[in-house]
């Protein structure tokens, strides 16, 4: 089994985590999964309710030794394209 892709948003903050993740999503297959690494305390809220409204599941979060949060996502089976308008507000 290969190891799931890594997307550091470590310094980033609100949106920034979730449109890294977003973007990251698109590049991939549905079933694909990746790990977003995120420092931004809000990336907790963000990242979980991103999920249920964009159709991807999270699939797990914890906190690193180092206080970062890490989250293991799946992506759905349908991810809205760029051009569908999603706004920050949308996160």
């Amino acid at each position: 089994m290969t190891q799931p892709r890594v997307v550091d948003a470590r310094g980033m903050l609100c949106p920034l985590p979730v449109l890294r993740l977003r973007k990251a999503l698109q590049d991939l297959p549905p079933g694909a999964v990746l790990r977003l690494i995120a420092t931004d305390p809000m990336a907790a809220v963000d990242v979980p309710h991103f999920c249920g409204q964009a159709g991807h599941v999270m699939v797990d979060m914890r906190t690193l030794d180092e206080g970062a949060l890490e989250f293991t996502v799946q992506r759905g089976p349908s991810v809205p394209s760029a051009a569908s308008g999603l706004t920050p507000e949308d996160i």
